[in-house]
């Protein structure tokens, strides 16, 4: 028998009515001879409102019970899908997910799954229940509650499905599938049929929102075919797996655009070796994720050094470098938060000639200057003035003529 693993975030669930609607496309599936697994999030707004009950407490909860805390979020939607399949004639059972258990380090807030033990669940879908898994949270070596912060929900999905070797992995959400760029950004957006897990996860890295990283790299290492697709409509998807060939006739399949970023600069520092390594050990050591980094030429012994970092760590990032500043000596360290990286991404990058030079040309012509640019064999991202972000993506989106279908 087929098994499905569907999985459903906040909007999907964010009242009764939508908990029905679910449960209703979950039972159709099961009518159609398929073992069912689902993995739902919290209802809509619920974790928000669970961590400023904490904050209005202290500014700083303990993350440990901050996690006990956000937890029952899933905990309360499990049950209510459960009762709600039982209500209609199906077996169901829910499982937190201490219950299952989901292993994870114990990286409170944004824990790393290291295991997903599958007997329990294959008991309950030999005996034809349906499973309902809260997304979003695990439980560590000492059996503390975790959490799996941004995206813990469609992690919690592809992880499940990659233990019980599911045949699909269903994610819905609040869109149709995976777009040549924002819909809301140009009407001229176009659904992708079919992506791969290499495009998909650079799409997901450089600000598309619709899969979230972590979720992507589990779904490519274990194999695992994702279909993104609305818990709204019956409209199909989009297919995330293998790379193909027919995947390389377009050579950009997709521009993104991330205006959470901010980009420090560290001006004037000696140019000796050493400077850069203590610099980013730092950072990585306070879990500060950089991405791009330039290095000027050295001029009279002294260098510039500017990498971008998340917005919201902006101001970590600077105390970091100013922290250490004695060290290297700078002239002066500044950071800025008006910024965007917009990036184009597609496997036909590796055979086609000339995709940077039309990228850099459009962005000439509008006025747009280029700070930094970053490129792999699939992708070309260039940090440029948050001002310019749409009409950046705009131009991309048109001169690689992503509307028209190969």
């Amino acid at each position: 028998m087929p098994l499905i693993v569907q999985k459903f975030g906040g909007t999907s669930v964010g009242d009764l009515e939508r908990i029905a609607n679910v449960a209703r496309r979950v039972a159709s599936r099961k009518e159609q001879g398929n073992d069912m697994v689902v993995v739902v999030s919290a209802m809509a707004g619920e974790t928000d409102r669970l961590i400023n009950l904490a904050k209005k407490i202290t500014p700083a909860p303990n993350e440990r019970e901050l996690d006990v805390l956000v937890s029952t979020g899933e905990q309360v939607t499990v049950a209510l899908l459960a009762i709600t399949l039982e209500s209609m004639g199906y077996r169901a059972v829910s499982y937190c997910g201490w219950q299952v258990p989901i292993v994870t380090d114990d990286a409170y807030g944004a824990a790393r799954i290291y295991d997903v033990p599958k007997e329990a669940m294959e008991r309950d879908l030999a005996e034809g229940r349906i499973i309902i898994v809260a997304g979003f949270q695990g439980v560590d070596g000492k059996r503390n509650i975790t959490t799996l912060g941004r995206g813990g929900s469609d992690t919690s999905a592809v992880a499940v499905a990659a233990a019980l070797k599911a045949d699909l992995c269903e994610i819905f959400t609040d869109v149709d599938g995976v777009y040549t760029t924002d819909p809301h950004i140009t009407g001229k957006a176009r659904k992708i049929g079919k992506i791969a897990y290499e495009e998909m996860l650079e799409m997901a890295s450089l600000g598309a929102k619709v899969l979230y990283i972590r979720a992507v790299e589990f779904a490519m290492r274990y194999k695992v075919p994702l279909v993104v697709r609305s818990s709204f409509n019956d409209h199909e998807g989009t297919l995330v797996t293998e790379e193909s060939s027919d995947m390389e006739k377009e050579s950009v399949r997709a521009v993104t655009c991330n205006t959470k970023e901010a980009k420090i600069t560290i001006s004037g520092v000696e140019d000796k070796p050493g400077v850069a390594s203590r610099i980013f050990s730092a950072l990585a050591d306070s879990h500060v994720v950089v991405d791009m980094i330039i290095q000027n030429s050295s001029a009279e012994g002294k260098t510039d050094i500017s990498f971008t970092i998340p917005e919201a760590d902006l101001g970590k990032g600077l105390e970091i470098c100013r922290g250490i500043e004695e060290y290297f000596q700078a002239e002066n360290i500044n950071g800025c938060e008006d910024i965007a990286k917009v990036s184009i991404i597609g496997l036909g990058m590796r055979s086609y000639s000339g995709v940077a030079a039309k990228m850099f040309s459009a962005l000439a012509r509008e006025g747009i200057n280029i700070e930094m640019i970053s490129t792999s064999e699939i992708k070309i991202s260039c940090v440029i003035r948050q001002k310019y972000a749409e009409l950046a993506v705009r131009i991309l989106h048109d001169v690689f003529e992503l509307d028209k279908a190969t």
